[in-house]
């Protein structure tokens, strides 16, 4: 009996992949790249499974055209795909929700603590030996503890870095589009408006999902809002935000710094404008990038696909 056909985008550990050979036919695209898209168009009519990226956008032309029963996607988020359209013609859409929190709660917090205590121009700083003499203000940051944080959205990555800002004595704010009251009892946290999170918070950060109505969420009104003692952080998605807005509220000191892991249009080069400002530090899209939480995710895929191709209902479906 032939086994069932599984298309993964990107090549994966084998001893990730390996356990699920026995009832899966599993071929990987060879190159840690984007598959090119006259490629993965040529697989997607002889496959009953797809593992994508992020960076494969898959839309009404793919879901009319494909035998894909199944789509797990190797990201929490999954705006790169047409849910819609999958459910139109029959297909399950599944993510890895809950595996990541934790590890991107991380990299959200250190990349709030890097940005504030300017910890990478202190790095360069030593690293181009200019470090000469000590000075009382020396490349001095800004404390994070006691602080004022301002979370939007507060989903399960949102609580997370709830959790980690109480051990920093700060006092969190929270917008989203309904009140979460288990966070309140449990973090302390107070449900605000956006705009009165913006003006009262110290640190924004942005945790909401990418939509139609998140689209460049952070603009230039709400840079200007939050005012030139305040730092964004974002770890979510980058078409939440303007990022010419953000670059002009930089410039012109309406805000103190920014950390971001994701940008509008992903990978940027060297050249980026924001990267040329001293307040802004960046990392590429390294939120979940974890050893640990990258395996689990892998093999979350793996089980959402074995469950849907044998009939039963995937652990962590898009509804």
């Amino acid at each position: 009996m032939l086994k069932p056909k599984v298309f993964i985008t990107r090549p994966l550990p084998e001893e990730v992949v390996e356990p699920y050979r026995g009832r899966l036919d599993i071929e990987m695209y060879p190159e840690d790249r984007p598959i090119p898209e006259a490629e993965l168009a040529s697989k997607q009519g002889e496959i009953d499974a797809l593992i994508p990226m992020l960076s494969e956008k898959l839309g009404e032309e793919f879901f009319s055209n494909t035998s894909a029963k199944v789509v797990a996607n190797l990201a929490v988020g999954y705006d790169n795909i047409d849910v819609t359209a999958a459910k139109k013609h029959g297909v399950t859409v599944t993510n890895t929700p809950d595996v990541l929190t934790e590890t991107t709660a991380d990299l959200t917090f250190a990349l709030m603590l890097t940005t504030a205590r300017r910890i990478s121009e202190a790095e360069d700083y030593i690293k181009n030996d200019q470090w000469k003499q000590w000075s009382p203000l020396q490349l001095a940051g800004t404390d994070v503890h006691h602080k004022t944080i301002g979370i939007v959205g507060m989903g399960r990555i949102g609580e997370a870095v709830a959790r980690r800002a109480k051990g920093f004595s700060m006092n969190v704010l929270y917008h989203n589009r309904s009140r979460k009251e288990a966070a309140e009892k449990e973090f302390g946290a107070t449900y605000v408006s956006f705009d009165e999170l913006l003006k009262q918070s110290d640190f924004v950060v942005c945790m909401t999902p990418y939509t139609k109505e998140t689209h460049h969420l952070f603009n230039e009104e709400a840079f200007r809002k939050m005012g030139e003692h305040a730092f964004f952080i974002n770890t979510s998605r980058g078409k939440t935000v303007d990022e010419q807005a953000l670059q002009k509220a930089l410039e012109e000191k309406e805000i103190k710094g920014c950390g971001l892991d994701v940008f509008e249009n992903e990978p940027i080069s060297a050249d980026h404008p924001l990267l040329k400002l001293e307040n802004v530090t960046a990392t590429p899209h390294i939120g979940s990038s974890s050893m640990e939480t990258r395996y689990r995710m892998m093999q979350l895929c793996l089980d959402n696909v074995s469950r849907v191709l044998t009939g039963e209902n995937p652990i962590t479906p898009v509804t």
